[in-house]
Formats: C-alpha cells, sequence, structure tokens
C-alpha cells in the first residue's frame, strides 16, 4: 500500500470509519475567499465554518484537496524541477473538527494512522509543538510514547497558525520523519534545518483562540481542529524515494514524456522533464475547474505555468505541441480519484494544444526580438535588463534563456535592473488583484440561510404562485419592513422567479398583497446555491414580514427567456456537429432579447460553417419535438450523454433538458437529440422557439468564440430589418436585391482599379517632380563616392504608398541608397530608407533612419536591413532629415 491513489483512499477511508463526513475537493478557483487567487490548502473551503458564519450538516470532515502554489503570496513556480519537494499543484490531506475532538483525539488519529494503517517506523519521527504549548508536547508523551528530545519546541510562527491579523487562531504540532544520514540535512530548530534529511510531511493545527485585536486574545467556545498532509510527500517517504518526482504517479507521467520524445530523462535533462510532469497536473486542473489562460488574473498564471512546460518541451528537442498528448497519461492515473478531469479531457488537450502552438510562433518573435536588441552589443556588453524582463513576461523567456541566448557572445543581462522590472510588475499586480468570491457584505446571507432553509421553486411548472415573506434585506442589514418608494430585497418561502444562474438571468414582475401592497421586481439573484433574492423597489403599501403576497412573474418576458435558453442548446450540439467534438462551452448570457454562447474553438468560423449550424438548429425547432426534462443521479445523466458546463459543481441529483426526436428514432442517444444538464427554464416544445438567427461570431478570448443569436420574434424583426436594408442597397446601386453582391463587387474592383491608377500617378508626380518642387532644384540622384544616393522629399503622400516609391526608386538606380521624406497634410514627417542588396554589408537602413528620425522631432525608427521607416511630428525638417542621412553615407562611403 504505496502507491498514491492507495495512499489518498486509505487516508479518506480511515477517517471515514472514524466518524468523518468524506467531502468532496472544492474548486481550485475558491468561492468564498476573496483574498486568494487559488486554493491553497484544505481548510479554504471550510473557512466560513470555522468562523461560524456557516455551518454543516457533519461535525468531522475528511477531503483530499486540490491545490495550487503558483501566484500571488504562495507562489512556488521558479522552484519547481529543480528542487525534491516544490509542486505548482499538489494533494492536501486533511481531517478537520468543527468544535467537536481536540487535540487529544487529533494527535491520536494521527498516530494511529500513520504507524499503524501506513507502517512508518515510530522510532524515525519526531515532533514539533509551539513552545507554550505544553498541552500538546504531555499529549504526544502520553500517546506516541516520544521522549523530550523528540518533541521539539519552536517559538517562532512555524508553530502557531493564524487565519489573519484577527479571527481563529492557534498552536501548530508538525510531524517528521527522519530519513537518514545519506542526506544532509539537520532536526528543525536547527542551524542545518533547511536540509532534506528531516522532511516534514503532517501538521496538525489546533485552533483554540481567536484574535479579536493586535493586542487581545481570546478562548474560542468550540475549539477546532485542521490538519494538513501532503500526499506527494508521504508517497515519496512510502515508496522510499529521495525526491516526489520519483513516486509512482510522477515516474508514469515522465514515462509517457519519454515515449512520446522518443528519449528518456538523463542528468542534464531532467529538469525539464519533471517541470512537464508537475506543470501538466496543474494546467490541466485548472483547465478543468474553468480557469483559460489569460493576460491577467488566474489566466496570466495558467499561461505561464503553461508556457514554461512548453519551453522546457522545447529544449528537449519536441518539434510538435507536446503538452496535449500527455493528458491521457494524466487521466489515466488520476481521473478515478478526480472525475472532472475525464469529463474535460477533450477541453484539456484543446487548449494546451492551442496554447503551445501559439506559443511556438510567439517563441519565435521573441528571439527575433532578442536578436535585433542586441545585434549593436558586443562581447563584454551587458543586455537592457528592462529587455529582458519584456521578453520573460510578454514572450515567455525566463532569465535564464535570455543569459543562454546571449552567453555563447560573451554578452551578460543586467539582472539589477531585470529585478527591479519584476518587481514594478509584481506591485501592479497586487494592486490590481481583486480576487474573487463572497464580498463581505454577502455575509448576510449566511445566517438567512441557517435561519430559512433554501427556497423552493416553483417557476418550472408556473409563473404565478401565492408566498409568504420571510426577510427583508435592505443596504445588507435585515430590516423588519420596507415602505413605499424604498428600495430592497426579500426572501420568500416559495417563488415562481427564476434566479439568475447558468448564464440565464433573473426574473422581474410584480408582488402585490392586501393593503395595497405592490413590490416591483426588478431582479432576482441566486445567493449561496439556494437562497432566491428577489431585487426590487416597494411601489405601494408597507411590507412587512410574514406578509402574504401574489407572486407574478412577467410572462412576456419569461417566454422568450425560454426560447433563447432552448435555442442555445441546439445551437450548442449544431456546432459540435460541424465542428467537432472538442466543441466545449465556456459560458453563456441568455436574456429576454437575445443569447450568446461562448465555446472553445481555435478559429474563425466560415459564413458556410454558421449557415450549416443554423440551419441545423433549426431543423429541430421545425421537428416541434417536446421538450423533456429528467431529475437524474449525475454519474446516470453523464452515462446517458447529458453534456455539463466545464468548472460548475453539480450535486448528487441533476435536471437533465433533452429535446430533438432523431437521435432517438435512430438509437443514437436515448434521451434525445439535445441533453444537456441544466436548472434553466426552457420552452415546452421546440417549435416555440420560432426561429433562430445568427447575428454574430467573434473571438472573446485565446481560443474562445462567440456566438450570438435572436429567436422568435426577435429573430424575425432581426430578418425584417436586414431585408429592408437589402432593398435600399438595391434601390442606391438600381439593381435587384439578388445582384446587389455582384453590383457591389464590380464596384469594389472599379475602386480598386481606380485606386491603383491614382497611387502609380501620385508616384509618378513625386519621381519627376521631386528635384524642382520639393528638392530646392537639387537632382534626385547624389554620387557620394562609388556610391548612389536617390533623394526625395515629397508632400501629402500616403504613409502606405512610400515603400513602393522607395522600391521604384531602387530599381531605378540598380545600385544604391534611396531615401524619401514625406511631409503630411498635418505638418508630420514620415522617413523610409532602402539600401539595394548589394549594398546591405556597407549600410544599413535601419541605422539610417534612426539617424534621421531626431532631425523631425521622433524617436525609435526601425526595420530591415534594406528597408526601415520611422517619423516625427516636425515636418518642416524633412529635408533636414535628408541632409543628415546623406553625411551618414558619405561619412561611410
Amino acid at each position: 500500500m504505496s502507491g498514491v491513489n492507495e495512499i489518498r483512499s486509505t487516508f479518506l477511508n480511515f477517517f471515514a470509519e472514524n466518524g468523518h463526513e468524506i467531502v468532496s475537493s472544492s474548486p481550485l478557483v475558491p468561492r468564498n475567499d476573496p483574498t486568494l487567487m487559488f486554493t491553497n490548502a484544505g481548510m479554504v473551503q471550510f473557512k466560513n465554518v470555522f468562523t461560524g458564519v456557516e455551518k454543516r450538516p457533519y461535525q468531522r470532515a475528511t477531503t483530499s484537496q486540490k491545490c495550487v502554489r503558483a501566484g500571488g503570496k504562495h507562489n512556488d513556480l521558479d522552484n519547481v524541477g529543480y528542487t525534491a519537494r516544490h509542486l505548482t499543484f499538489f494533494e492536501m490531506l486533511g481531517n478537520f473538527s468543527f468544535g467537536d475532538y481536540f487535540k487529544e483525539r487529533a494527535i491520536e488519529l494521527a498516530w494511529t494512522l500513520i504507524t499503524r494503517e501506513y507502517g512508518l517506523k515510530k522510532d524515525k519521527l519526531l515532533v514539533t509543538v509551539y513552545h507554550t504549548d505544553d498541552e500538546a508536547a504531555d499529549l504526544w508523551k502520553k500517546i506516541a510514547g516520544f521522549s523530550d528530545d523528540r518533541i521539539i519546541r519552536i517559538p517562532t510562527s512555524d508553530n502557531f497558525w493564524a487565519m489573519g491579523d484577527t479571527g481563529p487562531c492557534g498552536p501548530c504540532s508538525e510531524i517528521f520523519i527522519d530519513r537518514g544520514d545519506h542526506i544532509w540535512g539537520g532536526p528543525p530548530g536547527s542551524p542545518e534545518e533547511d536540509g532534506d534529511r528531516f522532511l516534514e510531511f503532517w501538521n496538525l493545527v489546533f485552533m483554540q483562540y481567536e484574535q479579536v485585536t493586535k493586542e487581545e486574545r481570546v478562548n474560542l467556545p468550540r475549539p477546532s481542529i485542521d490538519t494538513g498532509m501532503g500526499l506527494e510527500r508521504m508517497a515519496s517517504i512510502m515508496q522510499g524515494v529521495d525526491s516526489v518526482f520519483e513516486t509512482d504517479l510522477f515516474r508514469h507521467l515522465i514515462d509517457a514524456t519519454s515515449s512520446a520524445l522518443g528519449s528518456g530523462p538523463n542528468e542534464q535533462t531532467m529538469a525539464s522533464f519533471r517541470v512537464i510532469a508537475d506543470h501538466l497536473r496543474s494546467s490541466a486542473f485548472l483547465v478543468s475547474d474553468g480557469v483559460l489562460p489569460s493576460n491577467e488574473g488566474r489566466g496570466y498564471v495558467l499561461r505561464r505555468i503553461m508556457r514554461r512546460a512548453m519551453r522546457h518541451a522545447q529544449l528537449l528537442g519536441a518539434k510538435e505541441p507536446l503538452m496535449h498528448r500527455l493528458v491521457w497519461a494524466l487521466v489515466r492515473e488520476m481521473g478515478q480519484a478526480y472525475p472532472e478531469l475525464m469529463r474535460a479531457e477533450n477541453l484539456i488537450e484543446e487548449t494546451l494544444r492551442l496554447e503551445e502552438t501559439r506559443f511556438r510562433k510567439t517563441l519565435t518573435r521573441g528571439l527575433a526580438i532578442l536578436d535585433e536588441k542586441s545585434a549593436s552589443l558586443k562581447k563584454g556588453d551587458m543586455f537592457d535588463g528592462d529587455v529582458a524582463f519584456t521578453l520573460y513576461d510578454t514572450y515567455g523567456f525566463p532569465l535564464d534563456l535570455t543569459q543562454d541566448a546571449l552567453k555563447s557572445r560573451g554578452i551578460g543581462v543586467d539582472q539589477a535592473s531585470f529585478t527591479d522590472a519584476m518587481e514594478r510588475q509584481k506591485a501592479k499586480a497586487r494592486e490590481s488583484w481583486k480576487g474573487s468570491g463572497e464580498a463581505a457584505s454577502e455575509a448576510i446571507w449566511f445566517p438567512l440561510r441557517e435561519k430559512l432553509g433554501a427556497t423552493e421553486f416553483l417557476g418550472y411548472e408556473t409563473e404565478s404562485a401565492e408566498g409568504v415573506v420571510t426577510a427583508l434585506v435592505k443596504d445588507g442589514q435585515e430590516v423588519a419592513s420596507l415602505k413605499a418608494g424604498e428600495p430592497g430585497a426579500l426572501l420568500l418561502n416559495q417563488t415562481p422567479f427564476y434566479a439568475e444562474s447558468g448564464g440565464q438571468v433573473g426574473d422581474t414582475g410584480v408582488l402585490t398583497g392586501e393593503g395595497g401592497i405592490r413590490f416591483r421586481v426588478t431582479d432576482t439573484q441566486k445567493k449561496l446555491g439556494d437562497l432566491f433574492v428577489h431585487v426590487g423597489t416597494v411601489e405601494s403599501g408597507e411590507l412587512k414580514l410574514g406578509t402574504a403576497l401574489q407572486l407574478e412573474v412577467d410572462h412576456g418576458r419569461r417566454s422568450s427567456i425560454r426560447a433563447h435558453h432552448s435555442a442555445t442548446h441546439l445551437i450548442h450540439e449544431a456546432l459540435r456537429q460541424v465542428l467537432g467534438d472538442h466543441i466545449a462551452q465556456r459560458g453563456s448570457m441568455v436574456a429576454p432579447d437575445r443569447l450568446r454562447f461562448d465555446f472553445v474553438h481555435p478559429k474563425p468560423i466560415t459564413a458556410e460553417e454558421l449557415a450549416r449550424v443554423e440551419d441545423i438548429a433549426n431543423d429541430v425547432v421545425l421537428e416541434n419535438d417536446e421538450v423533456t426534462t429528467r431529475v437524474m443521479g449525475v454519474d446516470e445523466a453523464r452515462e446517458a450523454g447529458a453534456r455539463a458546463l466545464f468548472g460548475e459543481k453539480y450535486g448528487d441529483e441533476v435536471r437533465v433538458v433533452s429535446m430533438g426526436r432523431t437521435a432517438r428514432e435512430r438509437g443514437a442517444n436515448a434521451l434525445g437529440w439535445s441533453v444537456e444538464l441544466c436548472g434553466g427554464t426552457h420552452v415546452r416544445r421546440t417549435g416555440d422557439i420560432g426561429l433562430i438567427t445568427l447575428t454574430g461570431e467573434s473571438a472573446v478570448a485565446s481560443g474562445v468564440r462567440r456566438i450570438e443569436a435572436l429567436t422568435g420574434n426577435y429573430a424575425r424583426r432581426h430578418a425584417n430589418e436586414t431585408m429592408a436594408l437589402a432593398k435600399t442597397a438595391a434601390n442606391e446601386l438600381r439593381t435587384s436585391i439578388d445582384d446587389v453582391p455582384a453590383r457591389i463587387t464590380a464596384l469594389m474592383d472599379e475602386r480598386k482599379k481606380l485606386e491603383r491608377e491614382l497611387s502609380d500617378a501620385r508616384k509618378k508626380l513625386a519621381m519627376g517632380g521631386g528635384a524642382s518642387a520639393g528638392d530646392g532644384g537639387q537632382s534626385n540622384v547624389v554620387e557620394i563616392g562609388d556610391v548612389k544616393f536617390y533623394r526625395l522629399h515629397v508632400t501629402g503622400l500616403p504613409s502606405d504608398e512610400l515603400k513602393s516609391l522607395v522600391d521604384q526608386a531602387k530599381a531605378e538606380i540598380k545600385s544604391g541608397v534611396v531615401a524619401v521624406a514625406n511631409t503630411t497634410a498635418d505638418g508630420k514627417a514620415s522617413l523610409v530608407v532602402g539600401v539595394t542588396k548589394d549594398l546591405s554589408a556597407r549600410f544599413d537602413a535601419a541605422s539610417l533612419v534612426k539617424i534621421g528620425v531626431p532631425v523631425v522631432g521622433g524617436k525609435g525608427g526601425g526595420g530591415r536591413a534594406e528597408m526601415a521607416q520611422g517619423g516625427g511630428p516636425d515636418g518642416a525638417k524633412a529635408l533636414d532629415a535628408l541632409s543628415e542621412i546623406q553625411k551618414a553615407i558619405a561619412a561611410g562611403a
């Protein structure tokens, strides 16, 4: 019993047998802590339970919590691959007591597990306690039989845990194992404690105080327990290896990488193999929990993790994208414990493939920038640290890659300025990071949920009902009444109003009662999963607790929402049929007047593909098949082919919405053509949708596309408006509607022809009139030694024509340098320099442009050795710029 999966299941089963509820891992995106970027410990999902804001139906719990430490305060990213135990993704095994048992039972359970179930040798174990925690020290003597020298008292915060500046806190007791004198290091508290010989693998937190203020600390009325054991560390201990990367799980991932590359690790490449294995885990789990690579927040951290692994894949010689080809191995190893990996496998693969394809192009651009920025440097020079950071931050070049690229030329990197740039970026990130989870003002809903229970939702079957006011809230505080004109929110014992969730907007409507009470509902929101909060204003009367009300949903609005929601399901399935099985929903918005649907796809959708999607979806509408809903077990639903939204958390039972009879008739899916897990409201029959019209397709994020559509009357009005525009266009073009495309094509061709003729005329005028009109009477061509210099000043020429003008002049002189200065209508200057190929070894166009640009008040400028451009705000100095370029040529001729 030493495999990772066996160690995990043994831990959970042991605590389950000792009265603990096995609680599934919470997502890596925290839902109840706005201070965290990622879940980084097992206690995160229980934070509100420990503080007393939330209550659970159990007092003991055990978990295997997936954690990421790669951004924000806890960031191990740059250490991964080069140390024996640092990981960006890891599993934290834990047991928790919420005011039930305390120190003695916690220590007893821990000791029994590690010595009996895991079979660790007692004489290899030792513990730390907080230096004043005599109780814990005495309990370790009593339960484990430890002598004083194996109970180390630590006076620092390492052995005193606190949730924050205020709140629950308490001493810790960490359990260590001595791995032998063949490994350097000393016990905790010694000068050599940073070595790897003594490995800490389990931390028991005794939550017994509350920090009221900085100076005041009081006893908690119900002390609690929070523990955390690193699964990977325990696996390395039980498998007798010195590194977590030598455990069975990582060996299998590294073997899969070796197989894909065709070569295995050696002493020089081992770090790269380890980076890939670790980063594959963190990337896959983050994607399965709804995070996608982007340029900010969590998506930015994910992109850094992915690209670090992808860089190491290239260092190992991977010629094609590698990471997506390893997902199967991860799913095989961890999919049983974390089924979200299996559900998101296609999405993970596609996301990794797209990102690595994009990164390879970015890497090429980054190397080009590195070459350009270092071109003028010689041996012994220092490369600009700010530029090195830009390469790191924008192009995924770690500092060591830049250093390696320059090392062969004897060029170093200014690490001080690189570090300064890094610190500035970190400060900016801290300022912009806003976190996630429930805001402090939302705390009002926890006690209300505990007191009142869930709201009963009646809206699947009816849009009108009666209900009783159970709570009134104004400005985040519970109140006894709301008077006419006052805005607020109310809870009811039951409601037909749908609360915003799953992309569907909340219902609006009217609540009325005796005595002229009238409350206008402008939105319905869902809190804590099952509290339906009606937001609005009292229009008349006074609303009090216990008031009985008639509840009326806005019928027309709800009907249109139903149609748009059902259409979203049909579009989803049609997209899969047209584009492929990799299509995975990334979000949606269902409103009364429109819908949008976001999904994973690597490129724009063609007009032909969009037309097929629209046709397929409307074919199902015309079937007018009954839309059915079933409540099923989540596993049963998935086995039946129901599709789920990745990143969403589902309970044991789910609502399955099915529509379309074709699949049922063919036996392809017993439930229907479109089958999804969904809690939203839908039409009775597909024909109630009326019509689906796709109105837009665009990119919303890296690898994510968006479809926008209309249904019913909105689609009909859109069709009418489009037809009216077509008729207007036909009248203006004096042709029929059918011939409008051909007529527009002919007009565009004619316009292009006229633009070409105009451009040619301008160039001829410029080439012929430059000497007298714009160049002080000088000849266009100046002989400078053996070099011909063609200089030309023009006015009002479009900037995009200057390069072709230079090319034309180069062809005319055959060999030489060409410089064209253009003064624009608003008084600015543009400069373009060209060098014929035979002289590119003597003269560099980019260097010549940089001589002229400052003369016209500009900065920079650049391009290739044979063609470069720049500009500035002072067009009056255009001739002077040409003269400076001429002087530079003379100096080099």
